[in-house]
């Protein structure tokens, strides 16, 4: 279940202020990702290729970020920033790119250490940087950038989420070493079982904890996935 989702988690905006004129419209520098999420199987290749491409009217100026996410999900987390390859685990190459209008180019992701009891996590930010922005006007130039996931899965990721309810609180935790995704949630009336509720989803880290607090007293049921594969689990 890897649907392409842009992140904004890098929004830049500049402005160029003429003497005289009206409001010009915002020049947009696009740039488009193959995928959100690399996720690094025991059973697959240790690197992976995102294409990058430019779908603006403009050239692109890119850098490219790795970080180490640090107890993620948990009340800790943290992002640290990879500097040395050999101790992040990472190795992203290239880390900044000139993009012409239409233009492609590969991003590769490559993990160089063993792999680990449980998941390493990373994020790899994508980000348009601002060039000259030169109208006769007023003019706005909008950057829209990605935060790509890169899940590290360890040599046997196991699955198993378990749920406690207490009154109306569902409590699902992720007792593995490897994230899961908790997807198609939904809960049905007993009393009418065609009027249903859907329920939100969630990546659930190793050891993560989620709480939500239902409107009904009836089963739940969600789709688990771990990569590839998925299962029907009722809680």
């Amino acid at each position: 279940m890897q649907t392409l989702t842009r992140f904004l988690t890098s929004t830049c905006i500049l402005a160029a202020v003429a003497v005289m004129g009206p409001a010009a419209p915002p020049a947009r520098a696009g740039i488009v990702l193959s995928q959100a999420v690399v996720d690094i199987l025991p059973s697959g290749a240790i690197a992976q290729d995102i294409d990058i491409w430019n779908d603006g009217t403009e050239v692109s100026y890119v850098t490219i970020e790795p970080a180490e996410i640090v107890s993620p999900g948990h009340p800790g987390e943290t992002r640290t920033p990879i500097t040395d390859p050999g101790v992040g685990g990472l190795l992203v190459t290239p880390q900044r790119l000139i993009l012409q209008p239409g233009e492609h180019k590969l991003i590769r992701i490559a993990a160089i250490v063993p792999r680990g009891a449980t998941d390493r996590i990373y994020r790899v930010a994508v980000k348009p940087v601002a060039g000259p922005v030169s109208a006769p006007v007023t003019a706005l130039k909008l950057l829209i950038g990605y935060d790509v996931l890169v899940i590290y899965r360890p040599a046997q990721p196991t699955v198993k989420v378990v749920g406690e309810r207490n009154g109306n609180v569902l409590t699902l935790r992720n007792a593995g070493n490897s994230n899961v995704e908790v997807y198609e949630g939904k809960q049905c009336d007993p009393a009418r079982p065609t009027v249903c509720v859907t329920l939100p989803a969630k990546r659930l880290y190793a050891g993560q904890v989620w709480q939500q607090t239902l409107t009904m007293a009836g089963p739940v049921d969600y789709r688990i996935a771990q990569g590839p594969q998925s299962m029907q689990q009722r809680f």
